[in-house]
Formats: C-alpha cells, structure tokens, sequence
C-alpha cells in the first residue's frame, strides 16, 4: 500500500533554476526509503516540498491520498509527520527534557502526560536521567541527535523524515546513530523517508534507494543492486562512494 506518492513533481525557483524535474515515487506503508545523491541533485528541496515548505509548479504530493495542495486538509497531512533535522535544531534555552517535553505538547495538553511521554522517549533512545536537565551546549553531538530524535517521536508520528542524520558525526558516532534509527524505524512500524549523500547509510538504513541527478530520480532500487544497473550515472556514484570509504 502506497503511503507517499509523487507524481510527475516540477520545482523552479523564481532565478529561472529548474531544481525537480518530473519526479514520480511511490514510497510503500512502512517502508524505509532512501533519496541519495549528490549535494545540490534537489534532495532537500524535494523534502520541503513533501512539507509543503515549497510549493510545486505542477505534479502532486499525496500522503495518504491527500495532496500537499489541499489547504482544507493541511493539518491533517502535516500531522503526520515528524523530522530529525540535519543540524538537530534543539532550543538552546531548554533543557534536553523540555525540549522534549514541548514537542509532546503539540498533540497533548496534559503536562504530566507530556512529561512521561518525554521521559520515556528519551530513554528510548539510549539517553540517561543524568543529562535531561542539561542544556544541548553541555552534552555531545551523538548526545544532542538522540535527543532530537527523542524530540521528533515524541508525537507518534506515522512517517519519520530524517536529512542527513550522520552528518557532522564521527564515524563511530554515526555507525551507533544508524543503528538507533533503524531500531527505531522498526519498534514504531513507521514510514521512514532519508536523505542523504552517504552510501553506507543508505546500505544500512535502505528497504529501497532513489537516486537523484540534477532533480530528476535515475534509479530506483536496492543498494545491493546499484553495482550492476543500467545507470552509468548510479554504478559511477556507487564506486566512488566505495573508494573514499576504503
């Protein structure tokens, strides 16, 4: 069953730069899917175009069957999702549980409830009591996106959008973020959609990859299949990808 459709999805920008050209995916109910590509290929446009961020020129969005362009309906569509930003995007004058804490009262009022949701996500996430009450300059990058990601699930979404998880990460730091988001993507059955450059996160995290090039998807596959398609452009990512990582 279909969760995120785009259909024939154009983006220009008011410069005369033309950066989604004809995108059409079909991302599955529970799957974990993966846009990669070079920086500046579309794909952080291609995700502020899902949140209705940017508007496309033509095509359609549909999650759930309802449009981005259904402003009737935009509460429910936007409801159901949830991000873990790049740069994680934690309020510096909150502590990590408050921060915590405010996501959760977006979709309840009880603050008791809030807090025990907050509490319990955090934990979740491989964070200890010690350090809720510290501010995101006093714990550790891997610390500040566990807590980001505690953030971004606190409201139960039914899809999680992650940009660029692992990046400004060590690589040890990375490996045990990638495990924790895929941990994550299977304890809540949710629909998972990532972007990212980095081919070893796609391996990882990847039910299926979407490969972009100068806005337009030139393959869609599994990692595994990338070394032998058609594309020259996918086999050319997929080397160098593998030889900077030797």
């Amino acid at each position: 069953m279909s969760k995120i459709v785009f259909s024939d999805v154009h983006k220009t920008f008011d410069s005369g730069l033309h950066v989604l050209n004809s995108i059409s995916l079909n991302i599955k109910s529970g799957e974990s899917h993966i846009i990669l590509g070079q920086s500046g290929c579309g794909k952080s446009v291609l995700l502020k175009c899902l949140l209705g961020i940017f508007d496309i020129d033509s095509g359609d969005i549909t999650v759930d069957e309802i449009s981005v362009k259904d402003r009737k309906k935009s509460n429910e569509y936007l409801r159901k999702f949830s991000i873990l930003f790049q740069g994680n995007a934690l309020f510096d004058s909150m502590t990590i549980l408050e921060n915590v804490i405010f996501s959760a009262s977006q979709v309840n009022k009880n603050k008791f409830e809030c807090r025990n949701i907050a509490e319990e996500k955090l934990l979740a996430v491989g964070l200890e009591d010690s350090v809720f009450n510290l501010y995101p300059a006093e714990i550790s990058g891997g610390m500040q996106k566990r807590a980001a990601l505690a953030r971004a699930i606190a409201i139960e979404p039914e899809i999680l959008l992650f940009d660029e998880p692992t990046s400004g990460l060590d690589p040890v730091t990375g490996g045990m973020i990638c495990n924790l988001l895929k941990d994550t993507i299977e304890y809540l059955g949710v629909t998972a959609l990532t972007i990212t450059h980095d081919l070893k996160v796609a391996a990882f995290l990847a039910d299926r990859v979407s490969v972009l090039n100068k806005g337009c998807v030139v393959w869609t596959g599994c990692t595994e299949e990338m070394e032998d398609c058609h594309s020259d452009f996918v086999k050319n990512f997929y080397h160098a990808s593998n030889a900077i990582s030797k």
